[in-house]
C-alpha cells in the first residue's frame, strides 16, 4: 500500500477542489491517503491536517508585502507540516499551489530531495517559473524565459501577492530556479491542467523535467442539470440570465466586462449575476447586476448554474478553468475568452471562444433572441 501527501494552500475552490477529489479517489480504492493546507477550515480526521494558523498566515502576507519573498516565510509552519510528513513517510507528495502565505518552499524542497519520495507537482497557474506573478499574458512580459526582472522592473508588483519591494523579483526568480531543480529529474514529474500551460513549462526553468496534461475534472453527480428556485428567489423570472462565478473578481477575472455589459442591455429583458463577489464588490454593483457572494455549497452553485441561460467567462488569462467544467455539466451553454486553456475547456455545443468583449455582446444578444424569453 503506497502512503500518499497532498499539498494546497486551501481544501476547497478549484485548486483545493481537485486535490480533495484525489485525496477520496485513493482513500476509496484502498491507498493511504492525507491532505495538508495552509488556510480555510480545520482537519476534520487524522488524514488531514490544516497546518498554518491564521496569524501566521497574515503575518507571512505582510511580510511578503514588505519583502516581496513569496513563498519563504511561514518557518513554524512548514516545520510542523514536515514533522508530520517525517510521521507518515510518504511514498508519494503531490504539491498543489504552494503560493497563499502559508509554507515555506526552501524548507519543502529541501525536505523532498533529501527523502526517496516520488514529486507530483500540478501547477494550477505560471507561479512556480516567475520571480513574482501567477500570470503574465495579460501584460505581455516574457521575462520569465530569461530571468526576471533582470534588464527591467518586473511590471506586475503591484498585483498578487502584491509587494512593496522593486528587488525581489529577481532574487526570488533566482531561489526558486536553484530550490525547484533540486529533486531529481528521474524522481518529479509536473503536471499541468492544460496544453497551453504545459507548453510554457517547456519553455522555463523547469524544462528537465518530464511534463503531463492531465485536465480537471469535476464531481458530475453533484454538478448536473439541478432544479431550483433561484429565478424567483432574486426576482429574475423569464429574463435571459448571464451568469459569472469567480473568487475572488478582479480585473483580470473580467469584472469590468460584465458591468459594461449590464450597462448596455435592456434590464427589462436581461439579468447579469455575479457569484463570489465581496460585500465591498456587491455594494459597488451597478443597477442591473445581481451581486452574491461566495457560496461554499456545491449543490446551491448547481443550481445557479442550471438557472442560467449562459455562462459568460471573460476572464484575460487563465489555466483550465473548473467552472467552465461545472456550467457545462449543469446543461448550460458557456462563452469565453480564447485565452490561456480556457478553449481546451469547453466541450459542449453552443459553447464557444472568442477574441474579446465585442465578439461577445453580438453572441449574448442573438443567444437572447433565439431563446424566446
Amino acid at each position: 500500500m503506497a502512503v500518499y501527501a497532498h499539498i494546497n494552500t486551501v481544501p476547497n475552490g478549484s485548486t483545493g477542489g481537485v486535490m480533495m477529489k484525489e485525496h477520496k479517489e485513493l482513500l476509496a480504492a484502498g491507498e493511504e491517503s492525507y491532505v495538508f493546507w495552509g488556510r480555510g477550515r480545520a482537519g476534520e480526521c487524522d488524514h488531514e491536517l490544516r497546518f498554518a494558523t491564521d496569524a501566521e498566515v497574515k503575518l507571512d502576507a505582510l511580510r511578503t508585502r514588505l519583502d516581496g519573498k513569496a513563498g519563504f516565510h511561514s518557518r513554524a509552519a512548514t516545520k510542523r507540516l514536515l514533522e508530520r510528513l517525517d510521521e507518515i513517510k510518504p511514498d508519494v507528495v503531490h504539491l498543489h499551489n504552494l503560493h497563499g502565505y502559508y509554507v515555506n518552499v526552501e524548507m519543502l524542497f529541501e525536505w523532498l530531495a533529501a527523502r526517496e519520495c516520488c514529486v507530483e507537482w500540478t501547477l494550477h497557474d505560471c507561479w512556480a517559473f516567475t520571480g513574482h506573478c501567477a500570470y503574465f499574458t495579460y501584460v505581455k512580459c516574457a521575462q520569465w524565459r530569461s530571468y526576471c526582472a533582470y534588464s527591467k522592473p518586473c511590471p506586475q508588483l503591484s498585483t498578487y501577492p502584491k509587494t512593496y519591494s522593486k528587488a525581489s523579483c529577481s532574487w526570488s526568480f533566482g531561489q526558486k530556479k536553484r530550490l525547484f531543480n533540486l529533486v531529481p529529474a528521474e524522481r518529479m514529474r509536473l503536471i499541468t491542467p492544460s496544453q497551453w500551460l504545459e507548453d510554457l513549462v517547456r519553455e522555463s526553468f523547469l524544462a528537465n523535467y518530464p511534463v503531463e496534461v492531465r485536465h480537471n475534472t469535476i464531481d458530475t453527480l453533484v454538478f448536473k442539470p439541478t432544479p431550483s428556485d433561484f429565478r424567483e428567489r432574486y426576482g429574475i423570472g423569464e429574463r435571459f440570465m448571464i451568469l459569472g462565478v469567480a473568487s475572488p473578481w478582479t480585473e483580470r477575472k473580467g469584472l469590468e466586462d460584465f458591468v459594461r455589459l449590464a450597462g448596455e442591455l435592456d434590464s427589462d429583458k436581461f439579468a447579469v449575476v455575479l457569484v463570489g463577489l465581496s460585500e465591498g464588490q456587491i455594494r459597488q454593483m451597478p443597477e442591473g447586476i445581481i451581486g452574491l457572494a461566495r457560496t461554499d455549497s456545491p449543490q446551491e452553485l448547481a443550481g445557479i448554474y442550471t438557472a442560467a441561460d449562459v455562462f459568460f467567462n471573460p476572464t484575460r488569462e487563465d489555466n483550465y478553468p473548473t467552472t467552465l467544467l461545472e456550467a457545462q455539466a449543469c446543461a448550460t451553454s458557456v462563452l469565453t475568452y480564447s485565452v490561456g486553456g480556457c478553449e481546451e475547456a469547453l466541450c459542449c455545443e453552443g459553447s464557444r471562444a472568442v477574441a474579446n468583449y465585442g465578439c461577445a455582446f453580438p453572441i449574448i444578444k442573438k443567444l437572447c433572441l433565439e431563446s424566446n424569453r
